[in-house]
């Protein structure tokens, strides 16, 4: 077996590379064949556990999700080289699903000629045992000060034969110019592997475009394969978890969820399925003023962080620590996950330089000590009792309960990526201030009102019970979102097109 290759390539990050990826999956798999997703190398730090060689590793939440989409079992070498970025000029390197810290310090450039390897052994791998290969390219193919050490875009190209797609955003103005500039720069060799340009996120009338796609095909040779309409509420998590106010559900706001941004925030993807809760209003949270509205009844979530000491004393040069602590303290529900949870204790320690030493919030007493190996596992798990009557709140005396409250007893399933290791505080255990094991084995806690939550577990409100528990109503599976996007592609192609590429 060789595998087809499609490539889909953008003229910038954020034209719609992944999700198209995601639904080029699912069409080639509803065909019948065997698919698998692949990025030689992606930059984020939304991630999955899957399975590799030694067990579990990490790979990009976007490959996670194209596997599904493909039916395939997600796995280390559909995105061998993930890079976490840890501050602006650093990143942590996880090669073929394991931390890799002889990566991590070396230069960027040095880099690719150790990686390459593995990057070609994962794709020759891949395409030996499928029908169809959908290869992701990442950010520009013509950012040609990278050209020489090109990793993931057309040195992968070239390596497979692949079919290419071009896909710009034109919703931002510029496409063709992108299309054409984009284009222009590769060698001409390079230009060869391009079959289609793809106009992504259009508004407006269709008819206004011409004449200018037959232009740019005159000018490449390349014609114009898809005009794809503006599509807010896909269903997918985007790249980097983003979402705006155009993506909240209809309706009435009845819960708000404010999700505080830190500047190295991650898994973002995992909060995707409350944009389809019926009356719930999710949104950034960059300063305290945007807390100011929120009822004791609403959430703030503080969700997962590669940085997670650099990240707290964001938060507190913002102010938001107060606004935080003042929200649990009048009986708000407070959520905190992976770093989050780390954040609500009162000390972070950190014997071996991997993220700081820091005070914690101080609203569960729980102190975090970061050890020198990565807890990446997937879990799954019973929730313990969890107190019913938050002491202050006085706004809503017709419901004393929590809204975690409706999680004891359920059953729930998800993943943990973390190098801290959490328990109570002794001083404080034993002064009588003891938080609430949840979830066993260090995995949950709860303050005794019942209002602060904190979980290593990820994925807590993408797990169908849960989301049950939580809202009383079941959110759509991510099949049926994949063959949207497979229904989409389809009515909005060249026919016959997709089904051509690679032959």
């Amino acid at each position: 077996m060789s595998a087809r290759c499609i490539m889909v390539l953008g003229t910038t990050s954020g034209a719609g590379k992944s999700w198209l990826t995601t639904a080029l999956c699912r069409h080639y798999a509803r065909q019948g064949l065997k698919v698998a997703p692949f990025k030689a190398q992606n930059m984020s730090n939304n991630a999955r556990v899957v399975a590799s060689s030694n067990g579990q590793g990490e790979i990009g939440s976007a490959q996670y999700f194209q596997a599904l989409a493909a039916k395939a079992e997600p796995e280390v070498r559909m995105n061998p080289l993930l890079l976490k970025p840890e501050a602006d000029t650093h990143s942590q390197v996880v090669l073929m699903g394991q931390v890799s810290d002889e990566l991590t310090a070396m230069p960027w450039r040095g880099r690719s000629l150790k990686v390459w390897p593995h990057i070609a052994a994962a794709l020759d791998a891949l395409r030996a045992e499928n029908d169809v290969v959908v290869i992701e390219g990442a950010g520009s193919p013509a950012e040609i000060n990278l050209s020489s050490s090109d990793i993931v875009n057309m040195r992968v190209a070239k390596h497979c034969n692949a079919a290419c797609l071009l896909v710009t955003d034109i919703d931002r103005g510029g496409a063709f110019a992108h299309l054409y500039g984009t284009w222009a720069l590769l060698p001409e060799d390079e230009r060869a592997l391009i079959k289609g340009f793809v106009l992504n996120k259009f508004r407006g009338d269709a008819s206004l475009l011409v004449p200018a796609p037959q232009m740019l095909q005159e000018l490449t040779g390349v014609p114009t394969v898809a005009t794809l309409p503006m599509w807010w509420q896909h269903g997918l998590p985007e790249e980097d978890g983003v979402f705006d106010d155009r993506s909240i559900s209809k309706g009435a706001v009845s819960l708000t969820v404010a999700v505080i941004a830190y500047p190295r925030i991650s898994n973002l993807d995992e909060f995707q399925p409350l944009k389809n809760i019926p009356g719930l209003k999710l949104q950034w949270v960059r300063s305290p003023s945007e807390l100011a509205g929120l009822k004791p009844t609403d959430w703030i979530i503080l969700p997962g962080s590669k940085a997670t000491s650099a990240d707290l004393a964001w938060l507190r040069a913002q102010g938001l620590d107060a606004a935080v602590a003042q929200h649990a303290g009048q009986g708000g529900a407070v959520l905190g996950v992976c770093g989050g949870l780390q954040m609500l204790g009162e000390a972070l320690i950190d014997p071996h330089g991997i993220d700081g030493n820091a005070p914690g919030l101080g609203l569960l007493p729980l102190v975090t000590v970061f050890e020198a190996d990565k807890t990446v596992r997937h879990t799954q798990t019973r929730f313990a009792s969890i107190p019913t009557s938050p002491a202050g709140v006085t706004e809503v005396p017709d419901d004393p309960a929590t809204p975690w409250t409706s999680l004891a007893g359920v059953c729930v399933s998800g993943y943990e990526i973390h190098h801290g290791q959490t328990a109570q505080h002794p001083a404080m255990a034993a002064a009588g201030n003891v938080a609430l094991e949840v979830l066993p084995g260090g995995l949950g806690w709860c303050n005794a009102q019942g209002n602060v939550l904190g979980l290593y577990l990820h994925g807590l409100l993408e797990d169908p019970a849960a989301l049950k528990a939580l809202f009383g109503v079941n959110s759509p599976t991510l099949d049926a979102v994949f063959d949207g996007l497979a229904d989409y592609i389809g009515r909005h192609f060249t026919p016959g097109l997709l089904d051509s590429l690679g032959r």
